[in-house]
């Protein structure tokens, strides 16, 4: 007899506020942020789920949820004929729990009875703000071959960049026996192991010595519900659930070395997508066995008129001319201007085109309209969703500001990186 196929189920935490991606955030949810011209950040881990044939899905979120909403509405449908799904649970009050999510942990606690309404017998919780891409069905195998109560997928990082996520200690068989959130200092050095037992060279193993968890858990699902009411306090997993599932349980790590990028802040979301312009880039988008999806947009393609374009990724319904553009991403409707210059920025496009009466209602109210105006210089920048910036506009932080904003002249910076907010309006001349 076959093996029972186990009964899957996916969630995928959408975070709290998302303060450290702010402005982006301000009117949206944090798994709603574009990415790569095209995307959101959802849209990772809903593709990994639905590539690994996982298709059960909820998604967590309580801020700003109405554009992630729609995203999810109007793009994940399955078949009639199958009971796949990715669904939004937002946070809701109710008579046993009155108060909205209080961390990862609180939020899978009070959705529960969601998810034990489809029988399942194995929960993967995911983080809504990480680019990589992975097959979850290896990392699953894992998990039963060593009859696990939870596996953790880790991570080996260097020194540098340890100490901003929890690490693990991990014997040469898989089981973590000790997990410290952000250590800093000695207690950071004490967290040191040889990775060489889980496939590393000696070299790497060198460079790499400290594992970190990647925020993604796998779950016997009876095993979660009764670890979650053993103290209603517990709001966190990394603070709190996972060190006492450690005492009590066989927690087991599953080591995934290749590209993994927290882009959670200004700058790592900012960098992992110029990334994406490298001729040889760390995250493909064109992998056609692993692809991202997202939804269908029917849009004509980009139309370029005497443009130099090194290094950049154009994305479809843009009307560009005689612009300079390097290392960049465009987004999807994008309008730039004649002599527009566009250096190590991302332009997320718009979400809707205007009309030649409403273009000329903008010119006459002196209102720039939507894309980036005549002769506009931008560097190291993010430009959102549906900005208008006008003509002769030089957004290039020469003074080298790391923090700083003007949100009445249409300007935030953050981590030294400009961001002109959704709709945000920069005006003719404009110097930052």
């Amino acid at each position: 007899m076959a093996p029972k196929r186990p009964n899957i189920l996916a969630v995928i935490l959408g975070g709290g506020a998302g303060t450290r991606l702010s402005p982006l955030t301000l009117l949206r949810s944090k798994p709603a942020v574009p990415l790569g011209g095209k995307y959101r950040l959802v849209d990772i881990p809903i593709s990994n789920c639905i590539n690994s044939d996982i298709l059960k899905i909820f998604v967590l979120t309580q801020y700003n949820s109405a554009s992630l909403n729609k995203h999810i509405a109007t793009t994940y449908r399955f078949s009639q004929f199958s009971n796949g799904f990715v669904e939004i649970l937002a946070a809701e009050q109710t008579p046993q729990n009155p108060q909205w999510f209080q961390g990862t942990a609180d939020a899978v606690r009070q959705v529960l009875p969601h998810i034990e309404s489809w029988g399942i017998d194995t929960l993967l919780i995911l983080s809504g703000d990480h680019l990589y891409r992975m097959d979850y069905r290896k990392f699953i195998a894992r998990h039963f071959a060593t009859e696990a109560d939870v596996t953790i997928s880790v991570i080996p990082f260097v020194r540098e960049a340890a100490e901003e996520f929890g690490l693990m200690k991990m014997e040469p068989d898989g089981r973590i026996t000790e997990f410290r959130e952000k250590p800093k200092g000695a207690a950071l050095e004490e967290m040191r192991v040889d990775t060489t037992p889980f496939g590393l060279s000696a070299e790497e193993a060198a460079r790499r010595p400290f594992l970190a968890s990647m925020g993604i858990y796998v779950f016997k699902f009876d095993w979660l519900v009764e670890l979650l009411a053993r103290d209603p306090t517990w709001m966190d997993f990394g603070k709190q659930v996972i060190p006492a599932a450690i005492e009590t349980g066989n927690v087991q790590g599953y080591l995934f070395d290749d590209y993994w990028e927290d882009i959670g802040t200004i700058s790592a979301f900012h960098q992992a997508n110029l990334d994406l312009t490298a001729t040889i880039p760390k995250f493909n988008l064109f992998d056609t066995d692993a692809p991202v999806y997202t939804r269908a947009r029917y849009l004509p393609p980009s139309k370029v008129n005497n443009c130099h374009i090194n290094s950049s990724i154009i994305s479809e319904g843009c009307i560009i001319s005689r612009a300079v553009i390097t290392r960049s991403l465009i987004g999807v409707r994008t309008r730039i201007d004649f002599g527009a210059n566009i250096e190590d920025t991302y332009v997320m496009g718009a979400d809707y085109y205007q009309s030649i009466e409403e273009m000329e209602r903008d010119a006459r109210e002196g209102k720039p309209r939507i894309g980036i105006g005549e002769g506009s210089v931008i560097r190291n920048a993010i430009v959102d969703k549906n900005a208008r910036i006008g003509a002769g506009v030089r957004l290039v932080n020469e003074r080298r500001v790391a923090e700083a904003e003007d949100p009445e002249a249409g300007w935030f910076i953050r981590d030294g990186i400009i961001i002109v907010p959704k709709n945000g309006i920069v005006r003719d001349g404009t110097v930052v």
